[in-house]
């Protein structure tokens, strides 16, 4: 038997990569299946191995923490990769991975990406102030450092629409992964998925990235339920408690504290709507 980590899962085959080092492709037990429990990048594991260097799933070790939409688990932070210029990053859907993040636990930081083709502005002015964000541009590899740096030591989730340069970013941070970049279509604004599957990669500094597919569209209702998405908007929480009536959900209502911050600029009104529209969904 030997402990080890899952890196990727495609077709039922999973790479383990072994505590000390070696890379073992595995089939998961039938029990799984059984008990309707999926192996996730990122579940630490025990395996056993056979004489042609292949193994099997024999036991997931409890997880701290589990993404749905990206499918991945045990991470730190979730670095969300958008860009100001083609594609151009709704806030909306960098607002719902932010939130699903709170929910989980889990680290939100933000790449502005591709900042040596438009000014990062707009989006910086909107999260600087909420969580760690960071101009990049994959290109040139400006702001390159200082994200590696923010990134040390911790196992973060790279997600994003695509096209704004999840692959490219990581590409820069470590130089030699060569992972596969692909064209952003002018007309339709969005970019192809050159990334088919979820995978880890060590990073310098004691990193593990875990790349994933991109989206042009991001369906994560359930992902959080409705009674605790206004703590799930970290700048609500100061406010929260604070209405004129019990059970406020913030949605208009006379007396918020939230909308009243909402009102005052101590909320941005994007995020608010953002809120709204995903209470509502």
């Amino acid at each position: 038997m030997a402990d080890g980590v899952i890196l990727k899962g495609v077709g039922g085959l999973y790479t383990v990569r072994t505590s000390d080092g070696r890379r073992v492709p595995c089939r998961a037990r039938g029990v799984f299946r059984h008990r309707n429990l999926t192996p996730l990048p990122g579940d630490r594991c025990v395996i056993s191995e056979y004489s042609d260097g292949t193994g099997r799933l024999e036991e997931l070790l409890p997880r701290r923490n589990t993404l749905i939409r990206p499918p991945v688990c045990n991470v730190d932070a979730l670095l969300i990769v958008a860009s100001e210029t083609i594609p151009r990053s709704d806030p909306y859907l960098i607002d719902r991975l932010t939130a699903v993040a709170a929910y989980q636990g889990v680290e939100a930081m933000i790449a502005v990406n591709k900042t040596d083709l438009s000014e990062a502005s707009r989006l910086l002015a909107l999260y600087e102030p909420i969580f760690p964000t960071f101009p990049t541009s994959a290109v040139t590899g400006g702001g390159v450092p200082e994200l590696t740096a923010a990134l040390r030591g911790k196992t973060v989730v790279f997600t994003g629409n695509s096209g704004v340069g999840k692959s490219s970013l990581l590409n820069a941070i470590l130089p030699g992964i060569e992972l596969p970049v692909g064209e952003v279509s002018e007309s339709l604004g969005r970019g192809r998925h050159t990334t088919r599957h979820v995978e880890l990669f060590e990073l310098p500094g004691d990193c593990v990235a875990i790349d994933t597919p991109g989206f042009s569209a991001l369906d994560t209702a359930g992902d959080v339920p409705k009674e605790e998405l206004d703590g799930c908007f970290v700048e609500f929480r100061p406010y929260l408690g604070q209405c004129r009536f019990t059970g406020c959900r913030h949605n208009g209502v006379l007396g918020c504290a939230v909308q009243e911050a909402v009102d005052a600029g101590a909320i941005s009104k994007v995020r608010y709507q953002s809120y709204l529209r995903i209470f509502n969904n």
